[in-house]
């Protein structure tokens, strides 16, 4: 328009000039003739803005409270300006309004809440860097039935991925919740580089984690500290931050978990029950040796467009960067949990959390100071440092560890006993349920569970009796009287005046 004015200004505006700003604008010449008449009298080159209907704070508020429906939110305004007296907006124009007043993701937040908002925003993507210039750590629950000595359980991976490669360079998994003791399995796999570990391996600059419990412990964080790998604490409910870890967990998903038995995100039917809910279930070792040969690919054969083609193992091997590594003897010595206290041997051994340690190396070192150092939850062996000079001195092994069937037997009776409880609590859940009859006007809710007189008064009768007995303290109840005949026992105070007075009187009788 500005143009179109300038020639309009020097006589020199013509009718192709129109038709030519009118085909680069998409619209047709009238709209263009209008817009300079209304220029050549108010000096405004823009285009005239219209009065519509906005959205308000208010519509904002109805719209979260009806959960982004927009035909509920009409009704209300409708209702509003009937009791006004005015002329509500249609319903196509509030639609209009919040298409144009409210971005897509807010839409979504307002509708289904702020994961939904998330889905819309845009991230911005990291710099590659090189090699074990940053890992990134991170547990996944896998979505898959797991036998684990007769139950099934779906095992958790904790794994360590090189940021600069894609490359996965340490798994641990456990068949319960994860811990630090996955982490520091983990760890101790993704630095080694000897088989059956690495490549890829080393010692990381820093380790980007999330703000989980076990991940923040003090164990972890002293071991890192220990090999000078600064570890980087990310703010919650940010998975983007560390998204070539989120990567691996999406891409073991589809390509991995999707295709072994007992999948959890398989195909239901119509009542939403398994396709084959009798499937045999992969034995844990079968699992895990499944997942590593699956990390195995992903390493050396699985080839990346982000990776120009290369697999992540060929990328981090064509890296010049030099590694930093940790020998195979001190490694697993360094990804330990310091207990934190010195220990002397004693006869016994060295005790630890109300046990005692031996080993045949003691032998001559009673009263030598010590330091244990112990992997989490593997209470079996400590390995042994002197207090002093931090010397290795050696593994001590449990003194009264149970056998292999005593072991199996404690865990059948914990499982029986755990049955017996669940029976219990779905029996009493059962009694205490209520079932109520329909209703089909505003009415006080009516109980339909039918109980028989004598029922009610032997269940009340148990409940009566159980009460009595939380709270019977029998120590209030007097003893009743010895029967005749019974020799009752002197208090200490009678017999020490007995004694004293027979002393007496034998002195004067002397």
């Amino acid at each position: 328009m500005r143009r179109l004015m300038a020639l309009d200004g020097e006589g020199r505006l013509s009718t192709e000039d129109v038709r030519l700003a009118a085909e680069g604008l998409a619209v047709s010449e009238r709209t263009v003739w209008r817009w300079i008449g209304r220029a050549r009298v108010t000096d405004d080159f823009d285009e005239a803005a219209r009065e519509h209907f906005t959205v308000t704070d208010l519509v904002r508020e109805r719209l979260a409270f009806w959960r982004g429906n927009i035909s509920a939110v009409h009704r209300e305004l409708v209702e509003e300006a009937e009791r006004a007296g005015t002329e509500a907006v249609s319903r196509q124009t509030l639609q209009r309004a919040v298409e144009r007043d409210i971005l897509r993701g807010d839409r979504a937040g307002l509708r289904h809440g702020e994961h939904a908002r998330r889905a819309h925003d845009v991230f911005l993507q990291r710099p590659r860097t090189h090699r074990n210039g940053a890992w990134e750590s991170d547990h996944v629950e896998a979505p898959v039935e797991v036998d684990v000595e007769g139950r099934l359980v779906k095992p958790w991976v904790t794994w360590f991925v090189d940021v600069g490669t894609n490359a996965v360079c340490g798994t641990a998994v456990t068949p319960g919740a994860p811990s630090r003791e996955s982490i520091l399995a983990a760890l101790r796999a993704a630095i080694a580089l000897e088989a059956p570990y690495g490549p890829p391996g080393g010692l990381p600059e820093r380790v980007r984690i999330d703000r989980g419990k076990d991940f923040l412990s003090e164990a972890v964080r002293s071991v890192l500290a220990g090999f000078a790998v600064r570890v980087v604490p990310l703010p919650p409910y940010t998975p983007h931050l560390k998204g070539t870890v989120e990567t691996v967990n999406g891409a073991a998903g589809q390509m991995f978990f999707a295709g072994l038995p007992r999948y959890t995100g398989a195909q239901t039917l119509a009542n939403g029950r398994s396709i084959d809910p009798d499937a045999p279930a992969l034995t844990f070792e079968a699992f895990v040796a499944q997942l590593l040969g699956w990390v195995s690919w992903w390493n050396a054969e699985h080839q990346m467009p982000v990776l120009e083609g290369r697999t992540p193992l060929q990328a981090w091997l064509d890296d010049p960067t030099p590694l930093n590594t940790v020998p195979a003897g001190d490694l697993r010595l360094l990804t330990l949990e310091d207990d934190g206290r010195t220990r002397k041997i004693t006869t016994k051994g060295v005790s630890w959390r109300a046990s005692q340690y031996v080993a045949a190396w003691m032998t001559g070192q009673v009263g030598r100071p010590v330091r244990l150092r112990y992997m989490p939850h593997h209470e079996h062996e400590v390995e042994v440092f002197d207090a002093n000079t931090g010397e290795h001195l050696g593994a001590a092994n449990l003194a009264d560890k149970a056998s292999s069937e005593q072991i199996g037997e404690l865990r059948r009776s914990r499982e029986a006993r755990r049955r017996q409880l669940k029976a219990d609590l779905r029996a009493a859940e059962k009694a205490r349920r209520i079932r109520y009859a329909a209703a089909t006007t505003a009415a006080p809710p009516q109980p339909i569970s039918t109980v028989t007189v004598a029922q009610a008064t032997a269940e009340l009768s148990n409940a009566d009796d159980q009460q009595l007995q939380a709270v019977a303290r029998p120590l209030l109840v007097p003893l009743r009287p010895p029967a005749p005949g019974w020799v009752l026992p002197r208090s200490p105070y009678e017999k020490t005046n007995r004694a004293v007075d027979e002393g007496i009187d034998g002195g004067q009788d002397q």
